[in-house]
């Protein structure tokens, strides 16, 4: 396909993914903005997921010149896809053609934070400000709209973490005095705008403000962050009265942004539909509550999350999403938001949990293709013993970086064939990677394209933890060059004050961007 008709397709009302398989740090440096990141190092992992129709028009992405996009469509026409097309000269070539590259990750829905703020004139506040606040009699609430993993890193002092969609559900167990003044803030700007403007639509009687650009303002400004704190609102029990306040404002805010609601018979025809037409089951709850019970064929994805980061749970455009929880709240407010962001068919399911029989635990995608790999393993106390012998870390390099089988070499899945000659010794080849999964997809890759024995570290890095053995930190053996992910201001081991100046006015200017690439509209709606 070309990049013109590719543009204009993007355009359209017809369900079409758009993947683009290059590595997460190589896609944040320009990608087309639609584009949704599945790299081929992990296509089996995670495809199934987010395209799950596979009859769905897919469109591949690579650099042009890299052949990454034949080498997925390949893999997915094993994987049963039917409608599969590249994209003529990858990203470089829509660029030639005269269309917008994007860098940075999850851009449609950073943009969106923008726009809201813009269109609503969303209240905020400096961290010097806010800081003052908190030295004075007033009483301040510092709700923090992140994830739990990533409010426990660091965190606004005497902050409580609320991620994003439990705000309206649970504010009230948090904010007994309308005279409070209501912080909300996340890392930079887009879940503090999006939180902050959840709590005002909603109709809360405080003054609520965003904390202008989080903790990264927070530190900018030379103020000191709390680190391994545990003061989970999320994990409040929720009273009558507050449960009963969340969802009247639920309520209200669904209707004025067209929220359908629909019933289980509905949603029934939908599934009995998706060979036809691509449906998302996503129950927007907490982690634990969904393993605690959840509707067959659902998938978790924190509404804040979920608005935050769309593309990470939805890889087909103009598709069905139907969203689940308990009591509706967390789900109305969250269809308020894609509503909001231009999606169509955002519905949420009415009664929620009460339909039929629930299933427990954690839900992950079948991977067909580790079935018919043949590997030999090797358990982690005997790895030391084998002569020659190189390991090979699969991890992210985040993951390596924080802790890996000492001694073991980092590698990108998808260049180990073309590169594992350049690794040391002459013995077998041990891979390694979180859980083994990943480890044993590249095992069959290699097993072609190397004369040296391929072994598989049995249960992968974590069984080595289980097994009490030592990991050692850092990354200084690399077989691949660093750009597996996209590194975050915070996530960097220098130049990180340089690092967030950049990345808060990247989110600033995105909003002139958008407007010019012509491919993404969000709708307006009546104040």
């Amino acid at each position: 396909m070309d990049p013109r008709t590719l543009h204009e397709r993007l355009r359209g009302a017809q369900e079409l993914a758009l993947i683009d398989v290059r590595e997460e740090g190589v896609f944040g440096q320009a990608h087309i903005l639609r584009a949704v990141n599945v790299p081929l190092s992990v296509l089996e992992l995670r495809f199934r997921d987010l395209v799950p129709r596979k009859t769905v028009p897919v469109v591949l992405c690579d650099g042009g010149d890299d052949g990454l996009a034949d080498r997925a469509a390949k893999r997915l026409s094993a994987m049963g896809y039917r409608d599969v097309t590249v994209l003529t000269g990858g990203a470089a070539g829509w660029g030639a053609a005269g269309f917008e590259l994007f860098s940075g990750i999850n851009v449609p829905s950073k943009a969106f934070g923008e726009v809201i703020e813009h269109r609503y004139q969303t209240p905020r506040l400096g961290a010097s400000e806010v800081d003052a606040a908190l030295r004075s009699d007033k009483r301040v609430v510092i709700l923090d709209s992140r994830p739990f993993e990533e409010y426990a890193v660091m965190n606004i002092p005497g902050g409580i973490d609320m991620p994003g969609a439990e705000l309206v559900h649970r504010v009230k167990t948090v904010v007994d005095d309308d005279e409070a003044l209501v912080v909300v803030n996340c890392a930079g700007r887009t879940r503090s705008i999006i939180g902050a403007q959840s709590l005002i639509n909603a109709g809360l009687e405080n003054r609520v403000v965003a904390l202008k650009d989080g903790t990264m303002g927070w530190h900018l400004a030379g103020l000191i962050l709390e680190r391994g704190a545990d003061r989970r609102g999320q994990d409040r029990a929720v009273d009558a009265a507050a449960a009963g306040w969340g969802k009247d404002a639920a309520e209200r805010v669904a209707r004025r942004f067209g929220v359908e609601t629909i019933a289980p018979a509905i949603m029934e025809r939908w599934r009995a539909e998706a060979d036809r037409r691509t449906l998302y089951l996503l129950d927007v709850r907490q982690p634990v509550e969904f393993e605690a019970g959840h509707l067959p064929g659902s998938r978790n994805a924190q509404g804040g999350q979920l608005v935050q980061a769309t593309d990470r749970y939805v890889g087909t455009q103009n598709a069905r999403i139907v969203l689940i929880d308990d009591t509706g709240t967390r789900a109305l407010m969250t269809a308020s938001w894609l509503v909001q962001m231009g999606w169509k068919d955002v519905a949420v399911l009415e009664g929620g949990l009460g339909q039929g029989p629930l299933e427990t635990g954690p839900v992950a995608a079948p991977v067909p293709e580790l079935e018919g790999v043949r590997t030999e393993t090797v358990g982690p106390a005997a790895v030391s013993e084998i002569q020659g012998a190189a390991v090979v870390d699969l991890a992210s390099s985040l993951a390596h970086r924080s802790g890996h089988v000492p001694g073991a070499w980092w590698a990108i899945r998808a260049r180990l064939a073309a590169e594992a000659g350049n690794l040391p010794g002459d013995g077998p080849l041990v891979l390694t990677c979180p859980d083994g999964r990943l480890a044993t997809l590249a095992a069959a890759d290699l097993q072609e394209a190397s004369d040296r024995p391929v072994l598989v570290l049995a249960g992968g890095t974590g069984a080595w933890v289980g097994a009490g053995l030592p990991l050692e930190t850092g990354i200084d053996r690399t077989l691949s060059a660093v750009e597996d992910a996209y590194y975050r201001p915070y996530d960097r081991t220098e130049g990180v004050e340089e690092a967030m100046n950049a990345y808060l006015s990247w989110e600033v200017g995105l909003l002139h961007q958008i407007e010019r690439d012509g491919t993404l509209a969000f709708p307006a709606f009546p104040a």
